[in-house]
C-alpha cells in the first residue's frame, strides 16, 4: 500500500526551511507521519543540482477528466546551508534522501558572503508569501525569524531541533523572548537588541489565534504546552520504515557532544569524563558531534584511544543502519530521547551520564545544570534509560 495514499483534503503548498542535517531528518519524519505525497526522483535547484525548479510546487496541473494527477509534490524543501563543511556534508545526504522520497529540494548558499542573506531572502519571498504552510526546524535561528515576517502562511510547523524544541515551547508558553538556552541569563548585545523587534514580530506569528494554526511536531518532551498550539510526536516512523535492523556488536560506543564548542563545559574535564567512562565501559568508538572541533577529537583520539568516527548522516540514522554497539553512552544531548525510538526493538542500551556542575565553565548560562538535568531525568522516565557515572 502506498503509505501515502490516505492524504486527506486539499493539497497545501508546503515550504520547509532547515539548517541542520537533524532539522532535515525531521521534516521527513513530519512529511511520514502527515503521509505527504511525493515523486519519486524530484529534481533539485541551488549549487550543484542539474535543473532549476519553482521556489514551491506550482499550482497543479489538471487532467482531461479534471482530477488532480497524482504525481504532484506536497513539498519543498529549502536548505539554507551553513558555512561548516560537515554540517554541509551531511545536508547534502539528507537532501539526496528527501529527493529519494520524492519531495523537492532548493539548496541556497545562503551564508556564501555579505549579500547572500539579501540575495536568498529577495529570492523566497516570492515562494513564501504564496505558500500555505511554513516548516521550520529552528525558530530561534534569525534567518528564520526573518523569513516569518514575509510569509502568510496560516499554518505553521515547527520540528525537533534537538533540546532546543523544549525550550522554545516553554518559552511560547510563557510569553518569553526566544532565547537559547544555552545564552539565556546573559545580558543582550548589540545585535540582539538590533534584532529585538524582529524576534519579537516572529514569537507573534508562532502563537496561535483565529485563522492561524501551530503544530510542534517533537519527540521530546514537551510539558508546558501554549494554548491552541498541537502536539504531535515523532516517533521516528520513517527511520524504521527506511533503515535497519542493524546488525549489534558487543561492545560499547560514545556519542559525543558539542557543550564544549558552545562554551558549556571546559574541555579539560570534559576529557577526563570521556576517559573514565571508555575504560569503564570498554568502548572503543566516539561518533563525534558535527561541531566537535578537530583539535579537540585529535586530543581524544591521542588520550582514550578511542576510534573517533565523523558521522556523514545524523546519528539516528547511522546507528539504525549499524553496525551499532549492544551499549551507547551519551552525555545529556536531543540522543538520550531520539536513539531509544529510532533502535526501538533492537536490544541496544542507551546509558546516559551526567554532567558534574564543576565540569561547567564560568561562561556557562545560569540556568544549564538545570536543564541539562532536566533532559536526562526525563529521558531516564520516559525510556527507562540506565544511568551511569563516573568513579
Amino acid at each position: 500500500m502506498n503509505r501515502r495514499a490516505g492524504n486527506a483534503g486539499p493539497s497545501l503548498r508546503t515550504l520547509a526551511f532547515v539548517e541542520s542535517p537533524v532539522q532535515l531528518l525531521n521534516v521527513l519524519e513530519w512529511a511520514h507521519s502527515h503521509a505527504l505525497r511525493g515523486v519519486p526522483g524530484a529534481p533539485a535547484s541551488g549549487a550543484g543540482a542539474p535543473a532549476p525548479i519553482p521556489a514551491v510546487p506550482s499550482q497543479v496541473r489538471r487532467t482531461p477528466d479534471g482530477s488532480a494527477p497524482q504525481a504532484a509534490a506536497e513539498l519543498t524543501v529549502v536548505v539554507l546551508s551553513p558555512t561548516d563543511p560537515m554540517t554541509r556534508g551531511q545536508l547534502r545526504r539528507m537532501a539526496d534522501l528527501a529527493r529519494d522520497e520524492g519531495y523537492e529540494v532548493r539548496w541556497e548558499e545562503a551564508r556564501g558572503g555579505t549579500t547572500a542573506p539579501f540575495q536568498t531572502i529577495g529570492g523566497l519571498a516570492g515562494a513564501l508569501r504564496r505558500a500555505d504552510r511554513i516548516v521550520m526546524g529552528d525558530p530561534f535561528s534569525r534567518y528564520v525569524q526573518l523569513l516569518l515576517t514575509i510569509t502568510r502562511a496560516r499554518d505553521l510547523v515547527v520540528v525537533d531541533d534537538g533540546t532546543a524544541t523544549m525550550e522554545f515551547v516553554a518559552q511560547l508558553a510563557r510569553g518569553e523572548r526566544l532565547v537559547r538556552w544555552h545564552r539565556k541569563g546573559g545580558r543582550p548585545g548589540p545585535r540582539d537588541l538590533l534584532f529585538a523587534p524582529v524576534s519579537s514580530s516572529a514569537r507573534r506569528r508562532l502563537t496561535p489565534r483565529a485563522g492561524r494554526r501551530v503544530e510542534v511536531f517533537s519527540s521530546m518532551p514537551v510539558e508546558e504546552i501554549p494554548d491552541g498550539v498541537m502536539v504531535t510526536t515523532n516517533d521516528f516512523g520513517w527511520t524504521r520504515s527506511r533503515f535497519g535492523p542493524p546488525r549489534i556488536t558487543k561492545g560499547a560506543d560514545m556519542v559525543g557532544t558539542s557543550l564544549v564548542e558552545t562554551g558549556v563545559v571546559d574541555g579539560d574535564r570534559y576529557l577526563e569524563a570521556v576517559r573514565g567512562l571508555a575504560k569503564a565501559h570498554g568502548a572503543a568508538r566516539y561518533f563525534a558531534h558535527r561541531r566537535e572541533s578537530t583539535e579537540k577529537l585529535h586530543r581524544l583520539a591521542t588520550e582514550t584511544g578511542l576510534e573517533i568516527v565523523r558521522p556523514d548522516l545524523p546519528l539516528e540514522l547511522i546507528a539504525r543502519r549499524g553496525p551499532i554497539g549492544r551499549t551507547v553512552l551519551s552525555f545529556p544531548s536531543t540522543v538520550v530521547h531520539t536513539l531509544p525510538l529510532a533502535l526501538a526493538g533492537t536490544g541496544v542500551r542507551i546509558a546516559v551520564c551526567d554532567i558534574d556542575p564543576t565540569w561547567l565553565t564560568d561562561h556557562a548560562s545560569p540556568r544549564a545544570q538545570g536543564f541539562l538535568s532536566g533532559v536526562t531525568d526525563t529521558a531516564k522516565d520516559i525510556h527507562r534509560l540506565t544511568a551511569v557515572a563516573l568513579a
